[in-house]
């Protein structure tokens, strides 16, 4: 395992879910009922799907698309989708 890939991938996606709507989604859940456990649980569980899944097509894509592009590509939907919640709002 390349260790640095693997602390530069925690570090991003920590920092990047740290105030995210999941986590508020998390606490929401959590502060109704007693059973946190079960919160915990299926939180882990559900962001554990959705990271296999981008992992998933990442590396699909990555033997379609170079990987430079690929990063243009995510940070182009990543803007867009930026600017959709925006509008969307205002």
């Amino acid at each position: 395992m390349d260790w640095s890939i693997f602390w530069a991938t925690f570090g991003t996606i920590f920092v990047a879910e740290i105030g995210d709507k999941t986590q508020f989604a998390a606490m929401a859940a959590a502060s109704q009922t007693k059973s946190t456990m079960a919160v915990l649980l299926a939180t882990v569980l559900a962001l554990s799907l959705a990271g296999a899944l981008g992992v998933g097509a990442g590396s699909l894509l990555g033997k379609v698309i170079d990987p430079q592009k690929m990063k243009v590509i995510s940070g182009c939907f990543f803007i867009l989708m930026g600017t959709w919640i925006i509008l969307k709002r205002g």
